[in-house]
């Protein structure tokens, strides 16, 4: 594979997280630079992560990874995304509403269910010969981490001028991202 068609790839892959991202600054009003950064480098880090594990599993477990993907990304990405969406609704019975703190836990737990299509990726780079692995994972995980930045930003600007719906917008955004590889995985691959 040579650069540009590894670097479509990498954009691809890095799309759930640019989503997730931006939901995060939707929800997350009190981020600030050093917080940002880490939502970037943790999406980086696990999609670069994802498909060098799925390179070195190999041919012989894809249709094993590919089976379950989509129902980890569903229940992963789901959970989050009802979370949200139940804490929106508790804080809209609240007279203050508290602001969406993004923990560590959740934050791996984006990272993990936005990076699993990555794996399978990596195994159908173990089938091809012309591939740099280490290249192309670093590549991958650049890519994210820009695009990831990109996202919080943008979601920053406009969780402002949306106010106390941020959470519920945030949390029903992961919950059909969540649908949305299923729904693909299913009825579409």
């Amino acid at each position: 594979m040579n650069f540009a068609e590894i670097l479509l790839t990498a954009v691809g892959l890095s799309m759930d997280a640019f989503a997730v991202s931006v939901t995060d600054g939707l929800c997350c009003t009190n981020l600030r630079k050093r917080q940002s950064l880490r939502i970037g480098l943790c999406f980086g880090i696990f999609q670069g992560i994802m498909p060098l594990i799925g390179f070195f599993l190999g041919k012989a477990f894809e249709s094993c990874i590919t089976a379950f993907d989509h129902y980890i990304a569903l229940i992963l990405l789901g959970y989050i995304g009802g979370k949200m969406i139940y804490d929106a609704v508790q804080e809209s019975r609240q007279d203050a509403p508290e602001a969406y703190e993004l923990t560590v836990r959740t934050l791996l737990l984006q990272g993990i269910a936005t990076s699993i299509d990555a794996l399978a990726v990596g195994v159908s780079f173990a089938a091809l010969a012309n591939v740099n692995i280490f290249s192309a994972v670093a590549e991958i995980a650049v890519i994210t981490c820009m695009l990831s930045l990109i996202g919080v930003r943008f979601g920053k600007k406009f969780g402002t001028k949306l106010g106390s719906r941020a959470l519920l917008t945030g949390g029903i955004i992961l919950v059909c991202l969540g649908m949305k590889i299923f729904i693909e995985h299913v009825f579409f691959s």
